[in-house]
C-alpha cells in the first residue's frame, strides 16, 4: 500500500468532499421544498464532485482522512 501523500491531491480531495457535502445539503433542501429541477441539478453536481474524491483516494488509503476532513468542513459550512 502506497502511503505517500501529494499535497495538491490532498487539497483537491478536501475541497472536493467539502463541496460534495455542501451539494448534498442543497440537494436535500431542494427535495424538501419540492423543487425538482434544482434537486436534479444538485444531484448531478453531487455525483460529479464525489467522483474526484473517490478516484483520488482509491489508489491511496491515506486520502480517506482528507476526504473525511473535507466532508466535515462542507457539512459545517452548509
Amino acid at each position: 500500500m502506497n502511503l505517500a501523500i501529494n499535497p495538491l491531491i490532498a487539497i483537491g480531495v478536501v475541497a472536493s468532499t467539502a463541496a460534495t457535502d455542501a451539494a448534498y445539503v442543497f440537494f436535500n433542501a431542494a427535495v424538501t421544498s419540492r423543487r425538482r429541477v434544482w434537486a436534479a441539478n444538485w444531484s448531478a453536481i453531487w455525483y460529479m464532485l464525489s467522483a474526484f474524491a473517490v478516484i483520488s483516494y482509491t489508489d491511496n488509503a491515506a486520502y480517506v482522512a482528507f476526504a473525511a476532513l473535507g466532508s466535515w468542513l462542507g457539512a459545517f459550512a452548509s
